[in-house]
């Protein structure tokens, strides 16, 4: 166990206790236990913890390994089951009642993202086998219900139902109604010229935010004929000079506002509508490999774990895997703004 410090938590965040031993690659909130949280990593293990926000504690409640590193992670809509994405490209299925972990999908190439569609009852997977595959989890044949081929590997995914937003690895993002799966509705190209890091969409489901290796986000209109609406900004950067990865874009769905976090160990809140930061906060001492706040709004996770994009040269073992959660107040609420940024 490492301790807190004001170094390693200089925004005095609630640190979760007994982090995994190796890079955080994922983190999700439970959909009815708002403080409940789960996290992937590459130590292959995913882990669950309980966080009261009042006394500022977290306490761990389960852990189970994948027997593969994880990528990706979701729970299911009554929150009694998680499930998990490795590179192994197996897709399972932890049932916490029972602690048994079982495999439901399976890919070509590791699984980067994974979503539970509750409205449906299936498990949609994305990989780097270019593949989108869709599984009911109640059956055992091993099959998926429906399989479609895109472009190129999927580097992001994220859902909010009945939207669905691929981003793949040639800049192409496919939106797809998930009352019709079969094929994508629309396909637009990134307003970002550089390689895609993670997607988001907007609370409205009327378009996404997406991010770049290039410290660049785009929000994106799906309505040609409010394409206005649509513009890109750095953030992530030291003096313009320097750029950093956006590692994650998360919405706080109550409000409309959104955090990003990045390689540069810092994380904001943003107010797209306005075209302002709300709050930049204190950075950490190395990369936020992802992050997400609860459904509604009222915490905020984020992962200090180095990210390798500055390659095994900057690569330092005695910096530890940790995740803080926030308490959110006002700071993401529109109208609360600090200093411009577009």
């Amino acid at each position: 166990m490492f301790s807190s410090s004001t170094t390693t938590n200089p925004n005095n965040d609630i640190e979760l206790s007994s982090p995994p031993s190796d890079g955080v690659s994922c983190l999700k909130f439970s959909p009815k236990a708002n403080n409940f949280i789960v996290a992937g990593s590459w130590d292959q293990k995913v882990r669950c913890w309980e966080i009261n926000p009042s006394t500022k504690t977290s306490m761990p409640k389960a852990i189970i390994s994948h027997d593969a590193a994880i990528l990706c992670t979701d729970w299911s809509g009554d929150g009694t089951k998680v499930f998990t994405g490795g590179v192994d490209g197996k897709g399972k299925c932890w049932n916490l009642a029972t602690n048994q972990m079982v495999q439901v999908a399976q890919h070509t190439a590791p699984i980067k993202e994974c979503f539970w569609i509750e409205e449906s009852n299936v498990l949609v997977t994305a990989s780097w086998d270019k593949t989108l595959k869709y599984w009911d989890t109640r059956q055992q044949t091993g099959a998926p219900v429906l399989s479609l081929e895109l472009t190129e590997r999927i580097y992001a995914m994220d859902m909010l139902y009945p939207l669905l937003a691929v981003a793949t690895a040639d800049r192409k993002i496919y939106i797809y109604d998930l009352k019709n799966p079969q094929s994508p509705y629309k396909t637009v190209e990134s307003l970002l010229k550089y390689q895609t890091r993670c997607i988001s969409c907007f609370p409205d489901k009327s378009g996404f935010a997406l991010g770049s290796i290039e410290g660049r986000v785009a929000i994106q209109s799906l309505d040609d004929s409010k394409q206005d609406n649509s513009f890109t900004f750095k953030c992530h950067r030291e003096n313009d000079t320097v750029a950093y990865a956006v590692n994650n874009i998360s919405f706080a769905l109550p409000y409309g506002t959104f955090a990003t976090a990045g390689s540069d160990g810092g994380f904001s809140f943003w107010d797209k509508e306005s075209k302002f930061r709300l709050k930049q906060f204190s950075k950490l001492p190395q990369s936020i490999s992802t992050a997400t706040f609860n459904l509604d709004a009222s915490l905020y996770a984020y992962a200090s774990s180095y990210d390798w994009s500055k390659g095994s040269q900057y690569f330092d073992p005695n910096q530890p895997n940790s995740i803080f959660v926030r308490v959110v107040g006002d700071e993401a609420k529109k109208g609360n703004r600090q200093t411009k940024k577009r």
